[in-house]
């Protein structure tokens, strides 16, 4: 099961990359917890500049900007092929 956590004060393109995860992972048919983290000292801990932030199995994968579902899919897919 995939670990993802959407790093993020809440703002729109936050609460969008949160949406299109999980569209991604439905679309994908695969178990993954899908973890919002708003609190800043805990998405300090990871190496981003900007938020978004989309974090899966606690790799970053993308940073201040919003990737499509088609990329996010592909996210996912190495992660899987990684475990």
């Amino acid at each position: 099961m995939l670990t993802i956590k959407v790093l993020g004060p809440g703002c729109e393109n936050c609460k969008k990359l949160a949406y299109l995860t999980e569209r991604a992972v439905n679309g994908l048919s695969i178990e993954a917890q899908i973890e919002k983290v708003t609190d800043y000292a805990e998405i300090m801990k990871y190496p981003i500049l900007a938020t978004p932030g989309l974090v899966i199995n606690e790799k970053v994968v993308a940073s201040g900007r919003l990737p499509s579902q088609a990329e996010i899919t592909t996210f996912l897919t190495n992660a899987l092929m990684a475990e």
